[in-house]
């Protein structure tokens, strides 16, 4: 039995304008993962680290930080969307939709939104794509778009 390799990313051609991705498996956000991103990213807010400051807070819990969220769902889109990629080229109305707080279960999907092919270089060509972060109670909780340059197949 041959071992067929599972694609990772897509090339230009692959895209269609109008696609969606559900990108799986979703990913239940930790105390233990908030924490960690908070101290690394060096953001110290109480309201994402300290209890008894943040149930006197808007939310009376633990606020996730935003942007381990939009992390997060940038890495569950890669395998999808830019996982063959050239670069990212741009990050586009990145918008917090609603608060993320810890146990909160996010999932992802894509939509391809515009393609372009490139006038300087016949190799690749870019791609606009949105993404929307839901809960677990299917709230967006997350949304931006961005444009990623992607090479074409190889012709053999």
């Amino acid at each position: 039995m041959e071992n067929k390799a599972i694609p990772f990313g897509r090339y230009f051609e692959e895209f269609e304008i109008g696609d969606v991705y559900k990108h799986w498996p979703g990913k239940t956000i930790t105390e233990s993962d908030n924490n960690l991103f908070s101290l690394l990213t060096m953001n110290h807010h109480p309201v994402h680290l300290d209890l008894n400051y943040a149930t006197s807070q808007q939310h009376g819990k633990i606020l996730v930080v935003g942007t381990l969220v939009f992390s997060l769902v940038v890495g569950m889109s890669v395998k999808d969307v830019s996982g063959n990629a050239i670069a990212n080229l741009a990050y586009h109305e990145v918008k917090h939709l609603n608060p993320v707080f810890i146990g909160d279960t996010i999932y992802a999907e894509t939509k391809v939104l515009e393609k372009t092919e490139s006038k300087s270089k016949p190799d690749r060509g870019s791609v606009k794509v949105e993404t929307i972060a839901y809960n677990q109670r299917k709230e967006a909780v997350l949304s931006f778009s961005r444009t990623v340059l992607i090479p074409k197949m190889k012709l053999k």
